[in-house]
């Protein structure tokens, strides 16, 4: 499927599952080093990360735990600017490396309020793994740990991320046309 239409916006393919799944195991292959024999914590971001976790988490060779919070501050194409808490985190981190696992990383609001509430708790340390992110659009001064893919600033549905709740089904990542 080259192209979808949701809700009369249509996207066309802009990064192959191919290209996603090389992406994935890179980030693994330097997570697992760079991890070797500590047991980190991988916290996943919900909902659009469930995809990403799934994947990097099949190449990764540490023992492990994985946990999620679901965070949001989106209304249809746009983020809000305001970070809303869903579901909070319930595991102790206090003195345990910690992989935040985000889908997608594009202003840093969400991002900026997941890491200074973590920070309280007292990880070992504290990392963040994207997927992908948006070098246009991010603007904290947050330390990007390992990334997947640069992209521009559109707009994107596919592989875990929606548009009102369709298209997080696609295997493919699909850019609004």
């Amino acid at each position: 499927m080259q192209k979808v239409i949701i809700d009369h916006k249509e996207f066309a393919v802009s990064i192959p599952s191919a290209k996603i799944k090389d992406a994935v195991k890179r980030m693994a292959m330097y997570i697992n080093k760079d991890f070797h024999g500590e047991t980190p914590l991988f916290l996943g971001i919900l909902n659009g990360s469930f995809m990403f976790v799934s994947d990097l988490l099949k190449e990764i060779k540490l023992d492990c735990k994985v946990s999620f919070v679901r965070l949001s501050s989106y209304s249809g194409c746009s983020s809000t600017g305001k970070v809303k808490e869903l579901l909070g985190i319930n595991e102790d981190i206090s003195g345990k490396p910690v992989i935040i696992l985000e889908d997608i990383v594009e202003t840093g609001n969400t991002l900026e309020n997941i890491v200074e509430k973590l920070n309280t708790m007292h990880p070992k340390r504290l990392c963040i793994a994207t997927l992908l992110l948006k070098p246009g659009a991010f603007s904290k001064k947050i330390k990007i740990d390992y990334t997947g893919i640069e992209i521009p600033n559109d707009f994107i549905i596919g592989y875990g991320l929606d548009y009102k709740g369709f298209g997080r089904n696609l295997k493919d990542i699909y850019s609004e046309t």
